[in-house]
């Protein structure tokens, strides 16, 4: 079974340009508590490098680009992010970590909790002692 889950998000527009809506329970499988993105980040810098152990999120390249690398310690897949029509949904327990951002990339996350310390394994070895658990 894939890591990669991806949801697609039907362009609305019409000769003035074109929206995405994204809403909860609609075309984002949760509700949304959160919403945050990231972007200007410097070339060969990588983030993320965690899991969480109870929030799921979607994320979104609204403009440019980004891989995701996914892992649920079993095994490693990797994504390309370079459209705001398509949505990664990252379970639980699945390990993250964002690189080779494009110099205008602006990726967007939706998540069903809010900010929360605690939720956060930051440590790989960490993860996978919970995963086993």
């Amino acid at each position: 079974m894939s890591l990669i889950k991806t949801i697609n998000f039907p362009p609305l527009g019409d000769d003035r340009g074109s929206l995405v809506a994204l809403e909860s329970f609609k075309t984002v499988p949760f509700e949304i508590k959160r919403v945050y993105y990231i972007f200007g980040t410097k070339e060969g810098v990588a983030r993320g490098f965690h899991a969480h152990k109870s929030i799921k999120q979607v994320m979104v390249c609204v403009t440019g680009s980004c891989n995701i690398l996914l892992d649920n310690g079993l095994k490693r897949e990797e994504v390309l992010l370079d459209s705001p029509t398509k949505g990664l949904l990252i379970e639980d327990l699945i390990w993250r970590e964002m690189h080779s951002f494009s110099p205008d990339c602006v990726l967007i996350i939706l998540a069903n909790e809010y900010y929360k310390e605690n939720d956060y394994i930051r440590d790989y070895q960490e993860f996978l002692s919970a995963i086993k658990n």
